[in-house]
């Protein structure tokens, strides 16, 4: 009798354990308990740090380089053409869409339009020949060496834009309970960073030894990238995100002119900070 009582007892530990596990496998997930399947896309604002580039210019009758040019960004700053759809184009922007592969990996596509200006009336040092030497305001007595980048001289900018077209694999982890958040269907906290690579493709404004201006767009070289950022997502579909990204921009064929034989060279290093919200949903 006594293993009888052992059997019963035995069995109804083991109906309560098969009752337990149900239940688990039965309880929905949360929306943001999985990411794989999942669609996003995200529009935001940068701003844009370059380290200093040595710029060759060449042409038909000269061929010159100027050392250690510095350049900075174009800022907005806070303004309605961000979001306006006729003038979206105009700001420093990034547009990003993505696709995950698995809960934690995303493959995504995007443009970085940033703005490169090369800093005018700054002095450089320079090697190589150009016609007119001296005629465009630019030589430095007693300075051979050395030129004054007037606009008679040269004005060099990417600003419509510095366009880096990129390819990114992005990692997430959810880090919501480090900040006492449990229900992540209302927010979640998520960290991200990728890698990328893309062609870039600039409309760079440029006029040269006062030669006609040149604007108009060219792929002119080829970049890599490395991101993080903070990603705070609301009521399962709507998020902010905030990066930290750089990478190396090398711009073997920039146009300077609309002849073919004119053209400019540099790489350099970059840096953005970057301010996005977006929507990430399943089909």
């Amino acid at each position: 009798m006594k293993h009888i009582y052992k059997l019963i007892a035995v069995l109804c530990l083991f109906s309560s354990m098969i009752g337990i596990a149900q239940e688990a496998v039965t309880t929905p997930l949360r929306y943001t308990d999985s990411n794989k399947g999942k669609f996003y896309v995200y529009w935001g604002g940068n701003r844009g740090y370059f380290s200093n580039s040595d710029i060759r210019f060449r042409g038909a009758d000269y061929d010159f380089t100027l050392e250690d040019v510095q350049a900075s960004d174009r800022p907005k700053g806070w303004h309605i053409d961000y979001i306006n759809p006729t003038r979206m184009t105009i700001p420093q922007t990034n547009f990003r869409l993505g696709y995950f592969i698995s809960d934690k990996y995303n493959i995504s596509i995007g443009v970085d339009h940033m703005k490169y200006v090369m800093d005018q009336n700054q002095t450089v040092n320079i090697s190589g020949y150009y016609p007119g030497q001296g005629s465009y305001g630019e030589t430095i007595p007693g300075e051979p060496n050395k030129v004054l980048l007037t606009e008679d001289f040269l004005t060099f900018e990417h600003t419509d834009g510095l366009n880096y077209v990129n390819v990114e694999i992005n990692r997430v982890d959810d880090i919501s309970k480090l900040f006492g958040v449990w229900n992540t269907d209302k927010i979640q906290i998520n960290l991200t960073e990728g890698v990328g690579f893309g062609m870039v493709y600039p409309k760079t404004n440029t006029k040269l030894l006062r030669k006609d201006r040149y604007d108009q767009f060219h792929v002119a070289g080829l970049g890599f990238s490395a991101k993080a950022g903070l990603n705070v997502t609301f009521f399962k579909h709507f998020f902010i995100q905030a990066e930290l990204k750089g990478g190396f921009i090398d711009m073997y064929d920039v146009r300077t002119t609309a002849s073919k034989a004119d053209k400019a060279m540099h790489n350099f290093w970059y840096g953005q900070t970057v301010l996005a919200i977006g929507g990430i949903f399943k089909l």
